[in-house]
């Protein structure tokens, strides 16, 4: 009897196992469905570029041909055969450090105007929001043009005063200066980032630290800065990974300071006045779509990918001194 009836026990087991297991098939199908728009995204938009990146880095290839396998040919050419990597490699940093933290603390300072002004604050808003919405090269030719050495309004405006203007993007000393009033002229997207965070900030702490008699700067020391730290952080992330692209201002301000047409068929080495604007991207552009090394141009693209990433993610550690143990 024993024997009989163990099955007919154990069946009910079973049955309820494979259900469960129907569930959870049914469960992951449905996940899967909701995540695919981001899978197809992911895999067509990052993970096979960064591939095939990768796999072009090894390969000697012309666009037109086969690839054939080189292994770290390209790889020492970039580093120790490319006279312009060493330059780019520094411009790029550099505009990294100086434009992306002058661009936050102005964004911070235009903000808290805009937070504080009584009168007028819709026209201000404006005036500094209106230059972000001009397309990039519209934006670097009217920069160019205003900054234009002899000729332009702000260099006689300068003269008016007294003041012997420089040659701005004429000038390898001041074209990356120049570069990054550009990026402070379009200040407009930060404004509204961090206005919206200082708006956000609670009333009662400000009135609790007035009650404590605690100035201006002590203020924002202690209620606005622990309050916007994480606005400043996507700030600053945000800001790296676009400068590490900086590319389209660069080259259009060197081809307009060098005389160069920026119509349809005009081709001028990037980097005017003396390299001092070249940069990584523009570099990449350059071999990969105008000599036709990709894979020069795809190494290029991975050691900018890898600073990249390593920057960010110093800049994510909590010890990086921007965020707080809360956040």
């Amino acid at each position: 009897m024993a024997t009989s009836t163990s099955p007919a026990r154990s069946s009910p087991s079973v049955g309820t196992g494979k259900a469960l297991r129907r569930v959870h098939r049914r469960r992951r199908v449905r996940t899967l469905g909701f995540l695919s728009p981001w899978l197809v995204g992911f895999t067509v938009f990052f993970a096979y570029p960064l591939i095939a990146t990768v796999y072009f880095s090894f390969m000697h290839y012309n666009q037109l041909e086969k690839p054939t396998f080189v292994g770290l040919r390209n790889w020492r050419y970039v580093f120790e055969q490319m006279p312009l990597f060493g330059p780019a490699l520094r411009n790029t940093l550099w505009l990294v450090v100086v434009m992306v933290a002058l661009r936050v603390v102005f964004g911070i300072g235009i903000g808290l105007l805009a937070t504080r002004v009584k009168s007028g604050v819709g026209f201000f808003r404006t005036c500094f929001y209106l230059p972000y919405l001009a397309p990039p090269v519209a934006a670097t030719v009217a920069f160019v043009f205003l900054l234009n050495p002899g000729t332009g309004p702000v260099d006689n405006i300068l003269g008016d005063l007294g003041i012997s203007a420089p040659n701005w993007f004429n000038d390898p000393d001041w074209a990356k200066p120049s570069l990054v009033l550009l990026g402070l002229w379009g200040i407009g997207d930060l404004m509204v980032v961090f206005m919206a965070a200082l708006l956000d900030v609670p009333r009662e702490q400000y009135e609790a630290a007035r009650l404590d008699g605690a100035g201006r700067l002590a203020t924002f020391r202690y209620v606005t800065w622990p309050s916007i730290t994480p606005i400043v952080m996507f700030a600053v992330v945000t800001g790296v990974v676009q400068t590490m692209q900086y590319y389209t201002q660069a080259l259009v301000a060197g081809k307009l300071a060098s005389g160069v047409d920026v119509g349809p068929g005009s081709v001028v080495q990037p980097g005017y006045p003396d390299h001092s604007t070249l940069t990584v991207p523009q570099l990449v552009y350059s071999l990969g779509f105008q000599n036709f090394n990709t894979g020069a141009a795809c190494v290029l693209s991975l050691v900018l990918f890898a600073i990249a990433m390593a920057v960010t993610t110093l800049l994510m550690r909590r010890g990086a001194g921007l965020l707080t143990a809360e956040d």
